[in-house]
């Protein structure tokens, strides 16, 4: 996917509510495509700098829009989108929080409900503000469309389509409820879990943490997160999400009481229970969409050692680029103590010989 200037083209005027990360990046989006954007934000501060990065020009407030995104904290967004109802009476309104059910609930009967169309971009970033702001946040990613109604007009549901693909995002419609049951699985409870195996770390001893590798970095990637912004998310889904807890833990206390048996040597049948959650758990990863959306390939993993000096990391892809061989993912480990890091280079594995020997030919180390 890629951003779309003729779908951008029949938003008209957009107004944005709410200049933080979300607000800030679809205004950037937007105004990158030509689209005229209004700001509006109860913080001068949070608006100024939202002004100030491109994100779109100060509403002077008495010119017309067609559309109202709404980026609120989740906690006072239905009370946002009431109002913007009311002020612009011709608009079609969305919004981006990332609980949807207690807003709908929120505006059941409001006045103008059928111009409302709620809306969330599944992307995000670590930092928060406008100045985190991108304006490609959203390409290649999800953008769940949720109609206020089952028989809402075309033309509400069209305009927040038609936003989502202007961004290069991929619309999906799905009911409110529906929404939340989904990104209590895979959104709030794998931050909860991040949160939770990174706050062990606190007590830890120096030597322990210094053996940290790219696999808690991985884990813990998310836990870096805005707190007041948590605990505003899972508040508004606090039932979804204590129901996938409650499951995890009924996993988490069988995988605790295989491991306590495994110190009877006599023990029965315990590896048995902890492969097998490992086993699942490469399961459940490979339905995770993959490259382009589609079903999880398995890659072949090359590995070059990179010294951390300019420009190794824009020879290693040349090199890779004149053996002709496409990078499907690559990511990049510091090794703690040593100015060196390791380039994990994913490629298909009818190409992995290939790879390994022009790396190793173009004087590369590659290690087994």
């Amino acid at each position: 996917m890629s951003v779309d200037p003729a779908a951008a083209q029949t938003l008209g005027t957009v107004r944005i509510v709410g200049t933080g990360l979300l607000g800030a990046s679809i205004g950037l989006g937007l105004r990158g495509l030509g689209v005229r954007v209004l700001l509006h934000d109860p913080s001068p501060t949070a608006l100024a700098l939202a002004r100030d990065v491109g994100a779109g020009e100060i509403d002077p407030g008495d010119v017309p829009v067609d559309l109202v995104v709404v980026g609120a904290p989740p906690d006072v967004t239905a009370g946002v989108v009431r109002a913007e109802l009311a002020a612009h009476p011709r608009a079609t309104v969305t919004d981006v929080a990332s609980v949807k059910g207690g807003i709908a609930h929120a505006l059941a009967g409001a006045d103008g409900i059928d111009r409302y169309v709620g809306g969330h971009p599944m992307s995000g970033r670590e930092r928060s503000g406008p100045t985190a702001g991108r304006g490609d946040l959203f390409v290649g990613r999800p953008w769940v469309v949720c109609p206020s109604s089952p028989g809402q007009a075309r033309e509400r549901t069209e305009a927040v389509r038609m936003l989502a693909i202007a961004l290069g995002s991929t619309p999906v419609f799905m009911p409110a409820s529906e929404h939340d049951d989904a990104v209590a699985l895979v959104s709030h409870v794998p931050q909860i879990a991040a949160s939770l195996v990174a706050s062990r770390l606190v007590k830890a001893g120096d030597p322990a943490v210094g053996l940290a590798g790219q696999g808690l970095r991985d884990v813990t990637r998310i836990a870096d997160s805005d707190p007041m912004l948590w605990a505003q998310i899972l508040s508004a889904n606090a039932p979804r999400v204590a129901g996938v807890l409650k499951d995890l833990r009924t996993d988490l206390d069988g995988m605790i009481e295989a491991l306590d048996a495994l110190n009877d040597s006599g023990a029965v049948g315990a590896r048995a229970a902890v492969a097998r959650v490992i086993h699942q758990g490469r399961e459940g990863r490979e339905r995770i969409p993959g490259k382009h959306g589609d079903p999880q390939t398995r890659y072949a993993l090359v590995t070059a050692l990179l010294p951390d000096s300019t420009g190794q990391l824009a020879r290693l892809f040349e090199d890779i680029g004149e053996a002709g061989i496409n990078v499907e993912e690559f990511s990049l480990e510091h090794i703690p103590g040593a100015r060196v890091g390791l380039g994990h280079v994913s490629v298909l594995p009818a190409v992995r010989d290939a790879l390994e020997k022009a790396l190793t030919d173009r004087g590369w180390h590659v290690a087994a």
